[in-house]
Parts: structure tokens; sequence; C-alpha cells
């Protein structure tokens, strides 16, 4: 059980292309958001879906995968970890971000074909 301290798995659609970016020593970090739905029936019995938005980064190899492969839409499994970041903007207010770290990518579906 030790491996499941801080371990996070989601199976979801991309709702925007991966934001890649160069940083120190040419490692990319790419960010996307991936949208997951659970259904259920509500008390009177009609259908309820419920759409959560993770955000999510990854670094180095797992990264320009998702350059490469990944849109808008894509269907995908991940798994990582979530961290916890925070800053002050620029008005003194403290902002905090919940991710996920990818360190596995699996895509549910093909690249569409180049036009």
């Amino acid at each position: 059980m030790y491996a499941l301290k801080n371990k996070v798995q989601l199976i979801g659609n991309l709702g925007n292309a991966p934001e890649v970016k160069s940083i120190e020593g040419g490692k990319k970090l790419a960010k996307f958001s991936v949208a997951t739905n659970e259904t259920y029936r509500n008390a009177k019995g009609d259908k309820i879906t419920e759409t959560q938005w993770h955000n999510v980064i990854a670094w180095g190899k797992v990264a320009e995968i998702a350059e490469k492969y990944l849109y808008k839409g894509s269907e995908v499994a991940l798994e990582g970890k979530l961290v916890y970041r925070n800053y002050t903007d620029k008005d003194g207010v403290k902002k905090y971000f919940t991710e996920i770290q990818i360190s596995e990518l699996l895509m549910l579906n093909p690249k569409p074909a180049q036009s």
C-alpha cells in the first residue's frame, strides 16, 4: 500500500490542446485540462451527468508525447499524483492551485489525420 499514498488515475477528455513550454535546459512542460463525467439517477429518476475539470501537468518525455499526439477532445487515461502550489499575485492575494502531475499517459483514440 505504500505506493498508493498519493496516486490519481483518470479517464477523460481534453478540454483544450496542451499548452507546451520549453524551460531550463530544453525540458518541456505541458499543461492541459481533462474533463471526467459521472452519471447517476436522482431521487426522481432523472439521469444527471456531472462534469469535473482537472488541471494536468506533464514534464519531459510525457510532455513531448502530449504535445505531439493530444488535441482538444482527446480521450486519455492518466496516472500521476496530486501536487499543490501557491503564489502571491501582484495585488498581494495568495492563490492556490491543485494539479495532477502525470507520470503515465495512455491515448484512447487516434490522432486525427493531418489536412
